[in-house]
């Protein structure tokens, strides 16, 4: 009975996340469909007193194969579009022969499953030594050509994709020097700026960094902190540290001034519309 519920669980499950996978349109959520397909897969190989083969569903495929379809998908790229511009003449008839194909062998799967009495595996393992050389005898003699095809195939799928994902270089790097040459050239900064309290007397945020010449560098004051330091009068004693902070705070106070008037204006506008 217990076996029973859980196929029909795992069934329900594995043949939506299989629905979810082919009808996706991002390729990431397929992917993770696929891995629900492959986990139910082995949760079904269990119960059916499989452990190898649920082993290397997860090991093998859930881990591997998946890790391999996610790797393509990192080099193709996620949100790359599909092209509707077909390269390869006559896709679209091959296509239709091998769904025609696919269609037939379900058919025939399910005829086979239906009409047929189940044989079991017992007979089977006691035949061979047990799951491990059932399935090595089964992988290495009679579907040896089948095994070999579908590696290759999955080599191939990997080459395909670095080959899609690779991109020709149109120009070269810049080198360290070209980038420092355009730096000078540009005139504006041509070293990064000073921080806060560099070359200062105190080492605070809010007193005006030094430059190697000797000189201050009022860029290196942040605004608001200026403004905050005039406001409440605490500038420092050297009156040329206490200039480049006004200076600083000078735009920061235009800018409180600029605001202060805009709110005057719309409450007076305000005022005028309730009268």
């Amino acid at each position: 009975m217990g076996e029973q519920v859980t196929f029909w669980v795992l069934a329900v499950v594995s043949v939506g996340a299989a629905l979810g996978m082919v009808f996706n349109r991002k390729a990431v959520y397929s992917a993770l469909m696929l891995g629900t397909v492959m986990l139910c897969l082995a949760a079904l190989y269990a119960v059916q007193e499989a452990p190898f083969l649920a082993a290397v569903q997860i090991i093998v495929y859930t881990g591997a194969i998946m890790m391999l379809f996610l790797f393509v998908l990192m080099l193709v790229g996620v949100d790359s579009a599909d092209s509707l511009v077909e390269t390869l003449k006559g896709q679209r008839f091959w296509a239709a022969v091998a769904g025609l194909g696919f269609a037939v062998l379900l058919v025939l799967a399910f005829g086979n499953a239906v009409f047929t009495a189940p044989s079991g595996l017992g007979a089977l393992y006691q035949e061979n030594g047990g799951a491990v050389g059932s399935l090595a005898r089964l992988i290495f003699t009679r579907h040896v050509f089948a095994f070999e095809v579908t590696s290759a195939l999955l080599i191939t799928a990997a080459l395909g994709a670095m080959v899609l994902a690779h991109r020709e270089k149109l120009r070269s790097r810049p080198s360290q020097k070209e980038l420092a040459r355009a730096r000078f050239l540009d005139g504006n900064d041509p070293s990064p700026l000073p921080g806060p309290g560099t070359y200062a007397r105190n080492n605070a945020i809010d007193m005006p960094a030094r430059l190697p010449d000797g000189t201050l560098s009022e860029l290196s004051v942040n605004r608001t902190i200026a403004r905050h330091d005039v406001e409440d009068g605490h500038l420092p004693a050297d009156p040329e540290l206490a200039e480049a902070i006004r200076h600083a705070a000078e735009p920061e106070f235009a800018e409180t001034a600029r605001v202060k008037r805009e709110l005057d204006a719309e409450s007076s506008a305000a005022e005028e519309d309730s009268k």
